[in-house]
Parts: C-alpha cells; sequence; structure tokens
C-alpha cells in the first residue's frame, strides 16, 4: 500500500509513502574501471520521462476527480495526502504498470484517511497492551503494532482499488499491469498450493494474507484463514466506507490470528531485521537484479477480477503430506518474490534518488513545455514507423545558461556579429515590408444611394438623377502569423547558420515594426540518448526547439538569445515538420498563415530502428508541405548554399519545397524583402 507505508520511532508515528523509482541504469553508469558513479548527459530521457509524468498526471487526475499533483522526488518519497511522489524509469515496457501504481497512490490520497495511522499505535496500545512500568502504561508489542498496520494496509489496498477499478472500467488494464508486476508470479502461485507456509506463525499468515486474491489460495491451509477469508469478503470490499472501519475490521482480523500466534519475541531485533531500511533493501535490490527474471513472472493468476475474486470454499489441502516441497532454489524465488510483495505493502519499491542535477534539469524543462508528439511515414519498403519528436515550445534562461540542448553553444556569443547585421538590416526590411501594414481608401462618388456628398447637393435639380450619394472601399490585409523554421544540423554550422540567424533575426527586427504580424522561429535537429559507454543502445530524437514567439515574447529575447544558438545531429527535416503541425495557425479569414524554412539540402536522420534518408524522407518531407499548403499556409523555402552543393540537391529541394523554393542571398535585405513581398502581398 505504497501511500500507506509508515514506521513507528520510540515515541510517535511517521507517515511517508513510496513512490516508484528509477533503475539503476536510467541516469547513472558506472565506470567498470573505478566502481565510480557517472552521470550521463542524458536530457533526451529526461524530456522523454517529462512527458510520461505528464502522462501520468492526466491520468491520476481523471480517476481521481481532483488536481492531484505528480511530481518527482529528490529525496525520499513521501506523501502528505495531496501530492503522488513518483521516480521509476517510466519506459514504454513498464508504462502501464506504472500508471497503475500511480493511480493506486492516486487513489489513497482520494480514499483514504491518513490520520488512522497516526494514531494507530495508540490504538493498538489500548487495545492489545499491558501493564509495562510502575506508572501503568500500557504497550502492545511492536511487531504486533506492525502487523496490524501491515493488514490495514492489505484491506484498504484491496477497497481503494476496487473504487477505481469498479468506477473506471477504462482504466482495469493499468490496474492489472500493476498486480501483474507486484503480485502475480509462477512462483507465488506453487509456493501457495505447496506444503510450505502452513506453520501457524506471523510469517506465514501475512504471506497468505497479502495473497488472498490469488485464485490458488488455500483457504485451509492455516488454522482461522478461512474465518479471515469471510471476514475480510473481497467480493464485498466496497461495503467499507472509510479507513477508520478498515481499521475496525483490521482488528477483528488480527484477533483470529492471535488465537494461534504469539506476538511476545523481543521487539527491538524483530522490528530491525523485518522493517530495517538498510541491509534487506540492499539485498532486495540485488535480488531484483538477479534473481527475479522475467521467467518468473506472471503465474495463473494475471487477471484482475474485483468482482468474482476466487470461490469462497478456496482450495483444500487435506492434509499437507500429499503436497509437494519447495526446492531450496525455489524457496530462494519465493522470498524474492515476497520481497516485492512486501515492498509494495510497505512502499519501498526500488529506489533510486534523481540526482539534484537531473532534478534541476527536469525542472528547466518542464518550465519550457517540451513533449512528446508521435509522427508517422511510410518508409522505403513501404511499411508504416512511428517516429517520436521532443518539441521544446519555449527557449528558457535556464536552458541557454546550462546549455542543455544540442542547440545551445557553449559559447553564448557564438551569433552574436550575425544577430548584431540581423538588426540593423531588420530596421531597412521592416521600412520595406510596410506595405502590408498600410490600408487604401477609394471613393466612388455620384452613387444611387449610399451616403450624401455634401458637394453634389447644389446639383439636385439639374437632371442628375438624384446620384448624389457616394460609398468608399477600403483594402487591407488581415493580420499575419509567420513560422520560420531553421535546419540546425551539422551541415549547417559556420556561414550557412551565420546567415540564417541574421536573415532570422532582420524578418523577426521588421515583423517588431509592423502592428499585424507575428513570428515564431524554430530551430530542428536532433538529440542523442544513450547508455553513456556503448552506443549501440544509443537512440535519437528529432528535435524542434521553439526560440522566440512574438505572441508572448519581447524582441529583446532575439537579442539575448539569439547569439547563444549553434547547430548539431542531422536533419529530420519532414518529421519535424508534422510534429509542429498541430501548433501552426490555419489560415482562415481572419488572419494569414506562413511558413519559411531555411536548410541546406537533403532530410537525413536515423536511430536504431529508422533510417529516414533519400527518396523516402523527400516524399515524406514533400507530403508534408502539401499538408501545410492545404491548411492555407503560404509556403517560403530558402535554400542555403556553400561551396559543395550540387545541381541534384537544388532539384530535390524544389521538389520538397515546389514553387516556394528560393535560391536567394538571405544577407540581401533587397531579395529577402522582394520574395517576402511576393508572399505577404497574396490576395
Amino acid at each position: 500500500m505504497s501511500n500507506f507505508k509508515s514506521s513507528w520511532s520510540s515515541d510517535k508515528l511517521v507517515n511517508d509513502s513510496s513512490s516508484f523509482w528509477m533503475s539503476d541504469s536510467w541516469f547513472d553508469d558506472t565506470d567498470p574501471l573505478t566502481g565510480e558513479v557517472i552521470e550521463k548527459d542524458n536530457t533526451a530521457d529526461l524530456i522523454k520521462l517529462s512527458a510520461y509524468r505528464r502522462a501520468v498526471s492526466n491520468f491520476v487526475n481523471i480517476v481521481t476527480g481532483d488536481n492531484v499533483p505528480v511530481k518527482f522526488s529528490s529525496s525520499d518519497s513521501y506523501t502528505d495526502g495531496k501530492t503522488v511522489w513518483i521516480a521509476a524509469k517510466l519506459d514504454d515496457k513498464n508504462f502501464d504498470a506504472n500508471v497503475g501504481l500511480a493511480l493506486h497512490e492516486g487513489s489513497h490520497i482520494k480514499y483514504s484517511d491518513f490520520d488512522v495511522l497516526k494514531n494507530l499505535e495508540s490504538d493498538c496500545d489500548k487495545k492489545y497492551g499491558k501493564v509495562d512500568d510502575r506508572w501503568g502504561n500500557k504497550y502492545a508489542p511492536h511487531k504486533l503494532k506492525m502487523a496490524v498496520k501491515n493488514i490495514i494496509n492489505y484491506i484498504e489496498d484491496r477497497r481503494i482499488d476496487t473504487l477505481v477499478y469498479r468506477s473506471a472500467p477504462g482504466y482495469q488494464g493499468y490496474y492489472q499491469s500493476m498486480y501483474k508486476k507486484y503480485f502475480y508470479s509462477k512462483i507465488i502461485d506453487k509456493a501457495l498450493k505447496a506444503s510450505d507456509m502452513r506453520d501457524e506463525t506471523w510469517e506465514s499468515y501475512e504471506f497468505r494474507l497479502i495473497n488472498l486474491h490469488n485464485s490458488n489460495t488455500d483457504l485451509d491451509a492455516l488454522k482461522g484463514l478461512r474465518e479471515i477469508y469471510q471476514l475480510i469478503g473481497l467480493g464485498s470490499i466496497t461495503r467499507l466506507n472509510n479507513t477508520d472501519e478498515v481499521e475496525s475490521l483490521a482488528f477483528k482480523v488480527m484477533d483470529v490470528i492471535l488465537k494461534y500466534v504469539s506476538f511476545e519475541e523481543p521487539e527491538e531485533e524483530d522490528g530491525d531485521s523485518q522493517n530495517g531500511d538498510g541491509d534487506e533493501q540492499k539485498d532486495g535490490d540485488e535480488n531484483e537484479m538477479s534473481g527475479g527474471n522475467s521467467s518468473d513472472e506472471g503465474g495463473s493468476s494475471e487477471g484482475l477480477d474485483f468482482d468474482k475474486p476466487q470461490d469462497s470454499d478456496g482450495g483444500s489441502s487435506d492434509g499437507n503430506s500429499d503436497l509437494d516441497s519447495l526446492t531450496e532454489n525455489q524457496k530462494r524465488q519465493l522470498q524474492n518474490a515476497l520481497k516485492k510483495q512486501q515492498k509494495f505493502m510497505d512502499g519501498k519499491i526500488q529506489k533510486k534518488k534523481i540526482t539534484k542535477k537531473n532534478a534541476q534539469t527536469m525542472n528547466q524543462l518542464e518550465e519550457s513545455g517540451s513533449s512528446l508528439e508521435s509522427v508517422e511515414f511510410d518508409n522505403e519498403y513501404g511499411s508504416n514507423k512511428k517516429v517520436e519528436v521532443i518539441k521544446v515550445k519555449k527557449l528558457t534562461d535556464s536552458i541557454v545558461k546550462e546549455g542543455s540542448l544540442p542547440i545551445i553553444s557553449y559559447n553564448k556569443e557564438n551569433q552574436l556579429d550575425a544577430v548584431n547585421d540581423g538588426i540593423r538590416l531588420g530596421t531597412l526590411l521592416g521600412k520595406k515590408l510596410q506595405v502590408r501594414s498600410e490600408s487604401r481608401t477609394t471613393k466612388f462618388t455620384r452613387q444611387k444611394n449610399g451616403r450624401i456628398d455634401k458637394r453634389l447637393l447644389a446639383e439636385l435639380g439639374f437632371n442628375n438623377g438624384g446620384n448624389v450619394f457616394f460609398s468608399t472601399m477600403t483594402d487591407e490585409y488581415n493580420p499575419a502569423i509567420l513560422r520560420i523554421s531553421i535546419d540546425a544540423s551539422g551541415s549547417m554550422g559556420g556561414e550557412k547558420m551565420s546567415s540564417a540567424i541574421t536573415c532570422a533575426t532582420a524578418i523577426c527586427k521588421a515583423a517588431s515594426m509592423i502592428e499585424s504580424l507575428d513570428v515564431v522561429v524554430d530551430l530542428r535537429s536532433t538529440i542523442n540518448s544513450s547508455n553513456g559507454y556503448s552506443r549501440r543502445n544509443s537512440n535519437y530524437y528529432p528535435l524542434v526547439v521553439v526560440v522566440y514567439d512574438s505572441r508572448v515574447d519581447k524582441f529583446i529575447k532575439v537579442k539575448k538569445h539569439f547569439p547563444a544558438l549553434s547547430t548539431a545531429g542531422t536533419t529530420p527535416e519532414g518529421l519535424c515538420f508534422e510534429a509542429i503541425m498541430s501548433d501552426m495557425v490555419e489560415s482562415n479569414r481572419g488572419i494569414d498563415s506562413y511558413f519559411l524554412n531555411f536548410s541546406d539540402g537533403m532530410p537525413m536522420y536515423s536511430d536504431d530502428s529508422i533510417y529516414y534518408h533519400g527518396e523516402t524522407a523527400i516524399q515524406q518531407t514533400k507530403k508534408a508541405v502539401k499538408k501545410m499548403e492545404m491548411m492555407g499556409i503560404g509556403i517560403l523555402s530558402y535554400f542555403i548554399t556553400g561551396r559543395y552543393e550540387s545541381n541534384s540537391e537544388l532539384r530535390d529541394f524544389k521538389k520538397m519545397y515546389g514553387s516556394g523554393a528560393e535560391t536567394i542571398d538571405v544577407s540581401n535585405v533587397v531579395q529577402v524583402a522582394r520574395t517576402m513581398n511576393q508572399l505577404f502581398l497574396k490576395k
């Protein structure tokens, strides 16, 4: 019961919670020579992780009906009843189980009363305590208190999970994945039917209790187990209206167990060995990495049906002599599985704290509105491929300062001269583009209707037919938005990128002088996520970063951040265009939309499973451009030339961008003004 984990000190009960933490390989690598932990450059992983966190948060908020924050923690997990803290490897393989666990924790916030555990120690003392000192104070054994807490955990988990499972059928799959991961395994199934764990000890009762919902449960395995099962009543668990009623039921279950189990052993040693976070946590981590292989997961109880738990008669052993006993190896596997279940119950899911540096980077990426956009395209073999594109909606001060994206140079004045040139040229360009903000009014006189022209009143009576009216027509342009997308791949380095930055800066400056024109500028590239040492497991993501948006940014941002822009990676081109399509403004009667591309030729991108190049990439980019045209977006594309471009590259460039492809000197304000006016002044 991950939100309901507790531990006792000598004088108080401390509430904290578990979350699901990062796996060992997510953030760090260990140097094979020194054994030192080395923090990876893993911005792509953090962006992807951030996107998953938002998805989990959406699930939690929908199910709970509350705005429950889902956050990453840089310290031990806990909950104050208001926040779900997570820190797991939220990869695609484990995503469903992690969503289920987040829903589980969020449901505790919604349905559980955390004050019950705060008072549980004193409640146990009142019910089970004995006179223990000269003042007549009554204390219950520590191990008994922890046992009651675990019983409450189990019952409360089933209660809140059933509430959500029944009320939100669309989320049942996530709960099934969670239970499959933490509760159902072949070794648990076998142990429930074996001759082991059938002596009347708390450990046996705890094992049988935690797995009551497993269809292999044998209710005759322990004395009183059938009575316990009937008391809990899994099929009608939602009859319990609150956590107070759960506590009362837990005491009834403990009363049954106390008929057969004594808790009068020494408390300190038992408490430390059973509940300590030290050696047991370490052993659990080692077992997670070595013993708990996937072949043991997914027992016969993979389904999760809260409405129909196993038949109330349960299994029947008819004596232990005919039951198989677990082998020594199976016993070790069982201990691993039990530790996994106990971690879930106690809130000790595999832990690895997010480092302060990564937490800081995560906050930067959250602030920037980073997200993942799934893009599909047909490869050269005609099959459909899916690519995740990372979108960063806002270039922030912290991203530029830390250089946490590959489009940011270590030299923060890398493009300073290009920006200054652009500001100077932009002032000239703004004057040449002013025609867009101008309006022209034409007056039509001697009309049969309209407004009276006072100058023609004197002509009344001179057979002019009463044509003394006039009308006017004002010719003006709609407000417009221009999306500029710059290829920031490695081949654009040097003078090419400087030219593109100069031109983009000039257009931003010109737009700041024109009231009816907004500009959004993005850079597109790729970002690498690797395991630190081996490039075999490297994975590249297409990347789009919005570096300026005049609708929300002042022009000072161009002067401040554009000098730090740089190039890196390859050219995902059309994949990035597809990813930003949903952010682009479709032309309509009230606004005109335009798209301006800067690039130096052929699109190319690859990762572990995709090789995006050649005619496939050309056709996909062409298709993306056609989609924009169908949205009514005017297209203009500047081919940034260098020393080695061939005629075939220019031909392919025009194939992708059609009549909007231009080869001009982008530092020549006259040429830029001419091509842009041709685009803007189309009516």
